[in-house]
C-alpha cells in the first residue's frame, strides 16, 4: 500500500495520495497539482480517482486541475449542486489496485460531507483507514455554522450521528486521516499532531466525551469567524476553479518600477518578520509575516495586482503558491533584492514603533493611559488577558475602527507578535500614528511574569 499525506501550511490543509499496484488516488488535492503528479511518477502507478470530502471553504480544490493532466474520475457527495464531477451514493465501493474504497456519507460540517474508508484486501477486510474531511478531526470536530443559525442544531446533531453511527462503527484500529490540522479555521482546538486512530479520538477527543445534547449544544454555541474570501471559496468548489497550470510566475521588480506599480494601486504586503517590518517599511503596506498568511485573506483585493516585499527570494513562490492555493491568482511582483534596494533610491520609509513588556508594564506602573489591544481569539483572550485591555479579533478590526481611539497610545499584541503586527499595520493605513506592537505577545507578558487576568 502507498500512503502519502501532503500538507498545505498556509490553511493547515491536508490531502492523500494513496495506491496500490499501478493505481492511486488522490482524495482533496490542492490547486498545485505536480506534487501528486511527481508522486504517481515515482511510484510507478496513474492516479485513476479523486475523492473530495465537501465542498470545501478555506481553499481552492485541485480537483478539476488534477483530473485535466490525469483523467482521473471525480467523485463528491450529494450537496451542493456540483457543475463538474460525479455524485456518490452512501455506501458506494471502488476499487484501487488491492484496495476497497468505500464512500460513507457523513453530513454535518456540510449535508454533502463525504469520508472513505480504506481497506487493503491483502491483509484483510477490515478497513485500515478513514479519510474523514471535516467531519473529524484529530483532538476535534468540524465547525457546523455554514448553514447559518436556522441550520446550526441540525447539522450538529448530524454531525454527532456521522462520527458515532458511521466512523466510529469502524473499529478501534482504523487509521483516522483528516482534511485539516492545527491552525485551520474549520475547527476550534485540532491538536498539533497528525496521526491517531478511531480508538484515541473515542478515547481521548474532548468533544467526544459529552452525550448527544451535550455536543449538539456546544456545537451550536461554538464561536467560529467567516474570514471575506471564503465567499470566493465557495463559488470556486462548487463550479470549479479557473486552470492554474504552471506555478505563479512572479515579477522580480526595481524600485522604481515597483513603485509605478503602488502608484497605480496596486495591493503590498510586507512578509518580513515583524521587527523588520517595524524597523522600515513602504507606506501603506500589509505585515503579514510568512507565518501568517491566512491573514491576508480577511484585507486582500481579488480585482487588484498584489505586489510582494520579501525577507528572502526564496519566499516569493511560497506565499504566491500559498495565496493561489487560497484563490488569489493576482500576485504579480516583488521588489528584487531586499528593502535596502528601496532604501538606496532614497524612497521614502516608514516605521513602526514596537515595544516589549517590559517597557508597557513599566509605562503602565507609572500610571500612562494606554488603549491595550488584545487581537487573538476569545478562546485565546479566555485563557488570560492584560488587565484593561480591548479584544478584538484581528481579522475584524477593519470593520470595528470606531472602537479603537485615536486619541491615545495603542499597544497591540497576540500570542507571539505576527497578527498584532498585521494589526498594526491596518491601523497604520487607516490614519493612526501613535501604534506600538508588543513584541513575544503574551507569552512574553506571562514568561516575565507579569500579572493577568481570566
Amino acid at each position: 500500500m502507498i500512503f502519502h499525506r501532503i500538507k498545505s501550511d498556509v490553511v493547515a490543509h491536508l490531502s492523500y495520495f494513496i495506491g496500490s499496484g499501478t493505481e492511486a488516488m488522490v482524495v482533496d488535492p490542492q490547486r498545485d497539482v505536480d506534487v501528486y503528479l511527481k508522486l504517481a511518477k515515482e511510484s510507478g502507478v496513474h492516479i485513476k480517482y479523486i475523492f473530495e470530502t465537501h465542498r470545501n471553504e478555506d481553499y481552492v480544490i485541485g480537483s478539476k486541475e488534477l483530473s485535466h493532466y490525469t483523467d482521473a474520475e471525480i467523485y463528491h457527495g450529494p450537496w451542493p449542486d456540483f457543475k463538474y464531477g460525479n455524485t456518490l451514493k452512501d455506501g458506494q465501493i471502488f476499487k484501487v489496485g488491492t484496495l476497497r474504497v468505500e464512500a460513507l456519507h457523513t453530513p454535518g460540517h456540510t449535508p454533502g460531507d463525504m469520508s472513505y474508508a480504506v481497506t487493503d484486501l491483502q491483509t484483510g477486510d477490515s478497513p485500515v483507514l478513514v479519510c474523514t474531511g471535516d467531519t473529524l478531526f484529530i483532538g476535534d470536530t468540524g465547525r457546523t455554522d455554514f448553514g447559518g443559525p436556522e441550520k446550526r442544531r441540525e447539522w450538529s446533531e448530524k454531525l454527532y450521528e456521522s462520527i458515532h453511527n458511521k466512523l466510529l462503527s469502524l473499529g478501534d484500529h482504523v487509521l483516522i486521516c483528516p482534511g485539516h490540522g492545527s491552525g485551520s479555521v474549520c475547527g476550534g482546538k485540532i491538536a498539533e499532531r497528525e496521526e491517531s486512530t478511531l480508538g484515541a479520538e473515542r478515547l481521548m477527543n474532548p468533544v467526544l466525551q459529552f452525550n448527544k445534547e451535550e455536543f449538539i449544544n456546544l456545537k451550536v454555541e461554538e464561536e467560529h469567524q467567516y474570514t471575506p474570501y471564503f465567499k470566493r471559496m465557495e463559488k470556486y468548489n462548487l463550479e470549479g476553479p479557473p486552470f492554474m497550470g504552471l506555478s505563479p510566475y512572479v515579477k522580480a521588480l526595481s524600485p522604481n518600477k515597483f513603485k509605478e506599480y503602488l502608484d497605480k494601486g496596486a495591493t503590498l504586503i510586507d512578509s518580513r518578520p515583524p521587527p523588520a517590518f517595524g524597523a522600515g517599511h513602504i507606506e501603506d503596506s500589509y505585515s503579514i509575516p510568512t507565518a501568517r498568511l491566512a491573514m491576508g485573506g480577511w484585507v486582500l483585493p481579488f480585482d487588484k495586482p498584489i505586489v510582494l516585499i520579501v525577507g528572502n527570494q526564496s519566499d516569493v513562490d511560497y506565499i504566491s503558491r500559498s495565496y493561489a492555493r487560497m484563490g488569489f491568482d493576482n500576485i504579480e511582483a516583488y521588489l528584487g533584492g531586499t528593502i535596502a534596494s528601496w532604501y538606496k533610491e532614497a524612497l521614502p520609509v516608514k516605521t513602526m514603533s514596537m515595544i516589549t513588556p517590559h517597557d508597557l508594564k513599566q509605562s503602565l506602573d507609572e500610571g500612562k493611559d494606554w488603549f491595550i489591544l488584545d487581537v487573538r481569539s476569545k478562546e485565546e483572550y479566555e485563557s488570560g488577558y492584560i488587565e484593561s485591555c480591548k479584544n478584538i479579533y484581528a481579522g475584524l478590526i477593519p470593520t470595528q475602527l470606531k472602537e479603537i481611539p485615536k486619541d491615545k497610545p495603542i499597544a497591540i499584541y497576540c500570542k507571539s507578535g505576527t497578527r498584532s503586527s498585521f494589526v498594526s499595520s491596518i491601523l497604520l493605513r487607516n490614519g493612526y500614528k501613535n501604534v506600538h506592537n508588543m513584541l513575544g505577545g503574551m507569552t512574553s507578558w506571562i514568561k516575565a511574569n507579569y500579572p493577568y487576568s481570566k
